[in-house]
Formats: structure tokens, C-alpha cells, sequence
């Protein structure tokens, strides 16, 4: 094969070890799968899920291979990977790459979860496929870059790739073969940033189909199907048609080198990402001088431009979904709570101590924010005191990232928390399922994790 970027993913993910991938990578893919276990429980009950699920399993076989994550219902590997997406990304818990701004979790291990139970896979199978879809997509990401970040939901779009390499990585399809699931992937590719402006449910389809339609992609591959062979670098590729500064260097970025899985994050607080560092670096502020939220009058938030071009489109929350967007209510929590989690977003839509302090939230672009965005999120904020004062905030990494990440522990507190959400499976059914997925590199055969 001509060793286009498309070409070299394709070679990488179809030839990928598990003896070539180094113990902390995969260490932290574990770390990702049980986080993303805790989202899908928390988001299977949500009304967008359950539209989703009815829809599947009115459509597909009420039994099956896989897993649907929440319940003890199995399905078709197509359908599981389609709702496992859904919850998976609902209560805005799964992990994010800073540099790509894309959700992996969400997508990948729906897909590859699914593909492995049907296969009977082993579990460092299933890690090695994961990986690929970590490395694959997070360089998708990187090459759509931040034009493109603008307008589309690069987790839906870079995702159907992801998914797609890490289906067929356990598939066990060729360099060749891989090339044109990545092809097939790639133009189903979708998801737009509209929905925000009217508290629609799309992100949910986003990540639903972006597993559902890798996974699709891989399938029809191992058939014989064939793909465009340039669908990411093509003149009338993805870059081409998504993106005015799409860079097919990042595409190769030191592949089998650079980890970029290493350099994801997990999310703290249950909320979209750009909402994060001024969260933190607000809560820092309180903290250093004593403040109360009533001590405050105003709050400046300091922010890149994709943070505007997303939670500006949110200034009064008609859903709790849509308030996870609003910079001014994750502040409020932060400010009234101590905690932008699950509990307390769900007590906020129709609190007007919130309402009240959101409307004394600002976003300004910030020069040096912007410019080291997104390779590094920094939180920045001021804080004016009802006394007079202007009080500034900082953190250079929020609570997630790399450099200030969530122990092992804190890991299963936070799935703990997220499962006891959702209420969907027993105290001891959760516990089986962190147990074999913190195992599951032991596994000769994956199946239902609980």
C-alpha cells in the first residue's frame, strides 16, 4: 500500500500489539474503561437513552452477544454499541483528549465492548483494540483541528473513525482491510454543534451512531466492502470538507511513540469541559480568601475561543443536559455547592440563587488562554467582591488532567457515585463489574462484565 497518513493509521491499528504498548498505557486504558463503566450506568436511565434503546431494541434482536451496560439485556453488537454510545456521553463524565477535544471513551468502547463479546475476544484483545481507537481518533482530532471543532461535534466526527479501528482491530482485519473501514468510517462521519441552542438531544445520537457506525464500517470491511482509501486527507475528504486548517502531519504525529491516550483526561466535574478550568480556578479563588458566594458580585471568566463558540449559545438553560453548557451555572454550583455534580445540576435548573448568580458570570477571549488552547487548558478568572476587590484565579491544570489526575480510588468513588445515579443494576452487580474490568487484562475470553 502507498504509505498515505490514512494508510499508516490503518498499518498501526491492524498490526498493533499488546506486547508493544507500555504497562502505563495500559494501566490507563483500565483507568478509562471502569470511568466509562460509571458513565454508562448513570446515563442508561436518561430519556434520551431510553428513546435510543427503545428505538434499538424494537429494531434489533431482544437477545444476543452483547451486553447493553445498566440492565441485564443483551442485543446484536450493533445495537449494544449504539446504546452503550448513548449513555455513555449523557451525564458529561466520560474523558476527554485536550488537544483534539474529543471524548474517546464514549465511542470507543462501546464498539469495541460489543465487538469482543461477540467474538470472544481476550481481554488484552480488547485493551489492544482500545488503544488503537484512542490513538487513531485523538490524531483524527488533532488534524480536523479547531476550524473544524467549531461547527462540528469532533466526537461524533472523529469518532466513527475511533470506533471503526477499534472494532476491527479485534476483527483482525489486515492493514488493508482497516484502511477501508477507516474510508467507510469516515464518510458517515457526523454531529453538529446546533442542537445546543435548543436543548436538543443530538449529542446523545452523536456518540450513539459514531460507535454504531465504526463499528459498521469494520464489519463491512472484514466482508470485503471496500473505502475510500484517502477519506481523511483526500481533496474530498473529511479535512477538505470539515475544516480550513486541517493538518495531515498530526495525522502520523509520532505514531507508536507519543501516547495519546496517556494524555487524556478524566473529568471531574459533570459538566462540558470548557466549563472546568474556570470552575476550578473559581473554587481556588473562594477557597484562598475565604469567600462565600454572596461575598461576590461579579465573576470574569477567562476564556479560549472554542469555549465561547460552545457555551455561548447557552444562556438560560431550558434542560438539565443544556445547564451542563452554561458557564454561569457551573460557576454557581461551585460557588453555592462546593460541586458541579449530578445531584446538585439536577437541583439547580429552577433554583434562582443559581439563576441569580449565573447571571453575574462573564466570558472574555483571552489571549494567552486561547493561544495555549488546546494543548493546555488553563483556568483563569476575576472575581469582584461586593467589598470593592478584584480577586484573580488561576490553575494551569484542572482537576483530570494528566498532571493533576484521579487515583485508582478515586476512580471507583466516582463510579460508586455515578451507579448509585443511575439506579439501574444491584450494589453487588456494580462491584462484580469494577472487578473484572480492573481484571480484565486476565481475561481469555471476554463476556459480560457483571
Amino acid at each position: 500500500m502507498t504509505q498515505t497518513p490514512s494508510a499508516t493509521l490503518a498499518e498501526f491499528s491492524a498490526t498493533l500489539s499488546y506486547e508493544m504498548i507500555p504497562a502505563a498505557v495500559i494501566a490507563r486504558c483500565e483507568d478509562f474503561l471502569l470511568d466509562t463503566f460509571g458513565s454508562m450506568l448513570a446515563g442508561y436511565p436518561a430519556r434520551p437513552v431510553k428513546s435510543i434503546r427503545d428505538f434499538a431494541l424494537a429494531m434489533g434482536p431482544a437477545q444476543g452477544s452483547a451486553q447493553i451496560i445498566g440492565s441485564t439485556q443483551t442485543t446484536s453488537p450493533l445495537f449494544a454499541a449504539l446504546i452503550n454510545g448513548a449513555a455513555a456521553h449523557m451525564v458529561e463524565q466520560d474523558d476527554v483528549h485536550n488537544g483534539s477535544v474529543f471524548h474517546p471513551a464514549a465511542v470507543v468502547f462501546p464498539a469495541a465492548l460489543a465487538v469482543a463479546q461477540e467474538t470472544g475476544a481476550s481481554g488484552r484483545d480488547l485493551l489492544t483494540a482500545c488503544v488503537a481507537g484512542y490513538e487513531v481518533g485523538i490524531r483524527v482530532g488533532e488534524f480536523l483541528g479547531r476550524s473544524h471543532y467549531r461547527i462540528f461535534h469532533t466526537t461524533g466526527t472523529a469518532g466513527t473513525i475511533a470506533a471503526a479501528v477499534a472494532a476491527g482491530r479485534l476483527m483482525g482485519l489486515s492493514p488493508a482491510q482497516m484502511l477501508y473501514a477507516i474510508g467507510s468510517a469516515g464518510t458517515q462521519a457526523a454531529g453538529l454543534w446546533e442542537f445546543l441552542r435548543t436543548a436538543a438531544d443530538s449529542k446523545q445520537l452523536h456518540t450513539a451512531k459514531a460507535a454504531a457506525n465504526g463499528l459498521t464500517a469494520a464489519w463491512l470491511a472484514r466482508d470485503g466492502f471496500t473505502g475510500a482509501k484517502q477519506i481523511l486527507e483526500g481533496a474530498q475528504g473529511m479535512g477538505a470538507g470539515m475544516s480550513s486548517d486541517a493538518d495531515p502531519a498530526r495525522l502520523t504525529d509520532r505514531l507508536g511513540s507519543r501516547w495519546a491516550l496517556a494524555e487524556t483526561s478524566f473529568k471531574y466535574h459533570a459538566s462540558c469541559r470548557h466549563t472546568h478550568p474556570a470552575a476550578d480556578a473559581l473554587a481556588k479563588v473562594m477557597q484562598d480568601h475565604g469567600l462565600a458566594a454572596a461575598d461576590i458580585s461579579r465573576v470574569i471568566t477567562h476564556v479560549h475561543q472554542g469555549a465561547i463558540d460552545v457555551l455561548g449559545a447557552v444562556t438560560r438553560p431550558e434542560t438539565v443536559h443544556q445547564s451542563k453548557f452554561s458557564m454561569g451555572t457551573v460557576l454557581a454550583l461551585i460557588a453555592l455547592r462546593q460541586r458541579a455534580g449530578m445531584p446538585e445540576f439536577d437541583a439547580a435548573l429552577n433554583d434562582q440563587a443559581v439563576a441569580d448568580f449565573r447571571d453575574r458570570v462573564a466570558m472574555e477571549l483571552d489571549e494567552e488562554v486561547d493561544t495555549a488552547y488546546p494543548q493546555r487548558w488553563i483556568g483563569k478568572v476575576s472575581v469582584v467582591t461586593l467589598d470593592g476587590r478584584t480577586l484573580q484565579g488561576r490553575v494551569d491544570e484542572p482537576k483530570g488532567d494528566p498532571g493533576n489526575t484521579l487515583s485508582r480510588e478515586e476512580i471507583r468513588e466516582k463510579v460508586r457515585g455515578l451507579a448509585q445515579y443511575g439506579k439501574s443494576l444491584s450494589e453487588n452487580q456494580v462491584q462484580t463489574g469494577m472487578h473484572a474490568i480492573e481484571e480484565i487484562g486476565k481475561l481469555s475470553r471476554v463476556g459480560a462484565i457483571y
